[in-house]
């Protein structure tokens, strides 16, 4: 069924080359096991060409690594290391991905070790992901004046008392969205959000943010695709 929405929505899980993991937590690990079962088996019938890379800190790969050969056959796991490679980085390492320069950088989690990305679109454009949890000062240097930046925005502030997301590391769409116009951010993208009301979660979350962010603000749906 997944494959089948994938398709649906013009994906195609064989474009996917470079995969970068921001951190150990199973919810996020989980779709990337599987995304390295289904290359490895597709390499065996002949049906993925090329190699994939899939970076992420010291604890995430090693957890990759220990789940992909306990869980998969000797069939599969074969590929790792020659066609499918998985790769650690450190805190402020530079490579190229998708034929941009990224740099990786420790987002200065208290909860788990976990790392952000910025990548250089060009033209003195930038990108950043501040990861899964709410910025954090010592990504300034990479979230300021990013033309897009990713944030996680949890829940509505309205609605902080029902779902608690200080507790849990997490902040609200008008958190984010302060955030993002204090730092001189161009384009701002909310996910990682609750999902009790998610018919309504585009509208709900965009009326909140443009209160707060003066730029473009995009809320998208699942398998939705934005044109940087």
């Amino acid at each position: 069924m997944l494959l089948t929405q994938l398709k649906n929505a013009g994906f195609d899980w064989k474009d996917m080359r470079e995969i970068f993991v921001t951190h150990k937590h199973v919810d996020h690990l989980m779709g990337i096991v599987w995304m390295i079962r289904m290359i490895c088996q597709n390499i065996s019938r002949g049906k993925y060409e090329g190699e994939a890379w899939i970076y992420g800190h010291d604890e995430v790969i090693t957890i990759l690594k220990n789940m992909a050969y306990q869980l998969f056959s000797e069939k599969e796991t074969k590929f790792i290391g020659d066609r499918l490679h998985m790769e650690v980085v450190e805190d402020g390492e530079e490579c190229i991905l998708m034929g941009k320069n990224v740099t990786f950088f420790d987002i200065g989690s208290t909860k788990a070790k976990q790392y952000g990305f910025c990548m250089n679109l060009g033209n003195k454009e930038k990108l950043t992901c501040c990861g899964d949890e709410p910025y954090n000062s010592c990504e300034e240097k990479y979230a300021r004046n990013s033309n897009w930046l990713l944030h996680e925005a949890f829940c509505l502030f309205n609605q902080a008392e029902e779902f608690r997301p200080y507790e849990k590391h997490h902040s609200t769409a008008k958190d984010a969205a302060e955030l993002a116009e204090s730092l001189g951010v161009k384009n701002l993208i909310l996910y990682h959000t609750e999902d009790k009301n998610i018919k309504r979660r585009k509208e709900l979350y965009t009326a909140e943010g443009k209160k707060y962010f003066s730029g473009n603000l995009y809320v998208p749906e699942d398998l939705e695709r934005i044109l940087l």
